[in-house]
């Protein structure tokens, strides 16, 4: 169960929540605590992911929905053009915008410390946007007519936070039943004629619909609802429908291999036994530095590894994280199924290459060698930073920053930390990251006004980008207390996700070198009591409870891996 955290909380508290955070919304997957100077972060187990060459290239190229509340739905009465509006324009504070008031203070005084506020039916708004409305007023207000087509900003909205109140295929069987009857007279042959006639609209609704979140359609029961209504529009509409699904099945089927690879190599990974047991028997593993040793080369193919797995995170993958505790949500098959698994493997993906950061400088023998591979990640740090790569940045400086590495004082003597104290202080969690926040928006403005591929590149620290949309859905009432949808809230959340889809369209510019990726997705790390052990290894014990630590590490090691080899032996 998710614990309710409030971001009212000093920045400290709110950093070092951010483990609990994180384990509660993959509470599925057997989590770990990183230790680090200065950050938390939740690990799950190490596993190994394939990289594969068909993961080079976004598959979904579609346009990005328009930014929400960029501009006012249309129409706002369209969906009770027959009916008199229930509350004419207001001024602040009188008795008729109680039906859209909002739960927090800062909504408040957004929504009516200025401008004007009207009712329509059962959609309220305020400067000719809206902000709370009931569920089956926004679905009618989805519905396509012969004169009428919901803003692109709304459309992505509402299939996107929808899923907090209904599930998908409820919603589509919805719409397109209301899109059907609302054209039906009683004379079938007129009937006819006038779904001809908005037959094109809804066919564009469900064409962004696909290719926004195509992953709604590994539902067998959407699918059938899409071929249904490919058998009621006309023979040129009938055509796009069957492009549309052609399009959509391709896109499907690109991530049902991915996801098989990855699978397959998680599970070779898993019965492989331990290839790590103790410095000594690493001696012969090839480091990071003999695979690559240009910082520069290194972070552009981490650049590649990041773009690929945030391609394939749909963004209903955010909203279902709070979808599936939902308590007004009664079909949990659907999202037990599917869940979140893209989102959950890029973060794993995050503890992977932290855990290898710190594997590659606790395994060396000498302090020399060991003081240079931490002085060739400072590098690459500062490279993935220059890129706009902060997700890699970040999980280098924990890596960093984990005990096994920050205790090995000789090693930190013979480095110049100059560098990595600045990179630190650019992600410095105090001020809620106010100093990360920065250089993202310099890097995205950047990006607006690229000349150049590489400039365009944007790769936020994914688990600050996850605990705020779970802050701001936590901290904001979904419903009001008059039972109407609180759409400010979906504005926001839809804000946050646009703008990850954005940078998520970015294809990598860099030249892909294979053996530099396949070192990094499939090279053997420690387990947390290895890197510990290797450590001691490393520098000796400082304290008693250091060599204690130590002894009672290497029993254990000593036993996993004897037992490890009799199952192999036996098998």
């Amino acid at each position: 169960m998710i614990k309710k955290l409030t971001c009212k909380n000093c920045d400290q508290h709110v950093h070092f929540k951010r483990v609990n955070f994180m384990s509660c919304i993959f509470q599925q997957f057997k989590v770990k605590t990183v230790n680090r100077v200065g950050s938390s972060v939740s690990s799950v187990t190490a596993k190994e992911h394939h990289y594969s060459s068909g993961v080079s290239e976004n598959p979904y190229s579609s346009p990005q929905p328009c930014s929400p509340r960029q501009h006012s739905t249309s129409c706002p009465g369209r969906a009770y053009r027959h009916t008199t509006p229930t509350a004419t324009t207001t001024s602040s504070g009188s008795g008729s915008e109680q039906s859209c008031r909002n739960n927090t203070a800062a909504a408040k005084a957004r929504l009516y410390g200025h401008g004007i506020t009207a009712s329509y039916g059962e959609m309220c708004y305020h400067d000719n946007s809206l902000v709370s409305a009931s569920l089956e007023a926004l679905i009618q207000h989805l519905v396509p007519t012969v004169d009428y087509y919901p803003d692109r900003s709304y459309v992505f909205t509402f299939l996107l936070s929808s899923r907090l109140f209904l599930h998908p295929y409820e919603l589509m069987t919805r719409v397109c039943h209301l899109c059907v009857e609302q054209q039906r007279s009683g004379d079938a042959l007129l009937d006819k004629i006038r779904f001809r006639e908005v037959a094109p609209k809804l066919v564009q609704l469900l064409t962004e619909w696909t290719e926004t979140f195509p992953y709604d359609f590994r539902d067998e029961r959407m699918m059938r609802c899409l071929k249904d209504m490919t058998h009621h529009v006309a023979r040129g509409d009938e055509v796009t429908m069957q492009q549309m699904t052609q399009r959509l099945i391709k896109r499907l089927s690109a991530l049902g291999q991915y996801e098989e690879a990855v699978a397959a190599l998680n599970a070779v990974a898993a019965e492989r036994p331990a290839s790590l047991k103790s410095k000594q028997a690493s001696g012969q593993r090839s480091d990071v530095l003999s695979v690559c040793d240009d910082p520069f080369v290194l972070a552009q193919q981490l650049t590649h590894i990041e773009l690929d797995r945030l391609s394939f995170i749909g963004p209903e993958e955010f909203i279902q994280t709070f979808a599936m505790k939902d308590p007004l949500e009664n079909h949990k098959g659907f999202f037990r199924k599917r869940k979140t698994s893209n989102l959950e493997a890029y973060v794993s993906w995050f503890n992977r290459l932290s855990y290898l950061v710190a594997t590659e400088i606790c395994m060396p023998v000498k302090k020399k060698h060991r003081a240079r591979i931490i002085e060739f990640f400072i590098d690459v740090a500062q490279e993935c930073f220059n890129i706009g790569n902060f997700n890699s940045l970040m999980a280098i400086i924990t890596g960093m920053n984990m005990s096994p590495v920050s205790r090995l004082r000789k090693t930190w003597s013979k480095v110049n930390t100059d560098k990595f104290e600045i990179l630190e202080h650019q992600m410095d969690p105090s001020s809620n990251f106010s100093n990360y926040r920065t250089a993202l928006r310099g890097a995205t403005q950047r990006s607006e006004t690229a000349h150049s591929s590489q400039e365009k590149i944007v790769i936020p620290f994914f688990s600050l980008l996850i605990k705020d949309i779970y802050f701001l859905n936590e901290g904001c009432a979904s419903r009001l207390t008059n039972g109407h949808i609180n759409f400010e809230k979906l504005w926001e959340l839809a804000k946050q996700v646009s703008e990850f889809l954005v940078w998520r369209q970015v294809i990598c510019p860099f030249d892909r070198d294979r053996r530099i990726l396949q070192y990094l997705v499939t090279t053997p790390v420690f387990s947390e009591d290895e890197l510990h052990l290797a450590s001691y290894e490393s520098e000796g014990p400082e304290n008693n409870m250091e060599k204690d630590s130590r002894r009672s590490l290497r029993w254990v090691l000593t036993h996993v891996h004897a037992v490890q080899t009799k199952h192999v032996n036996h098998s």
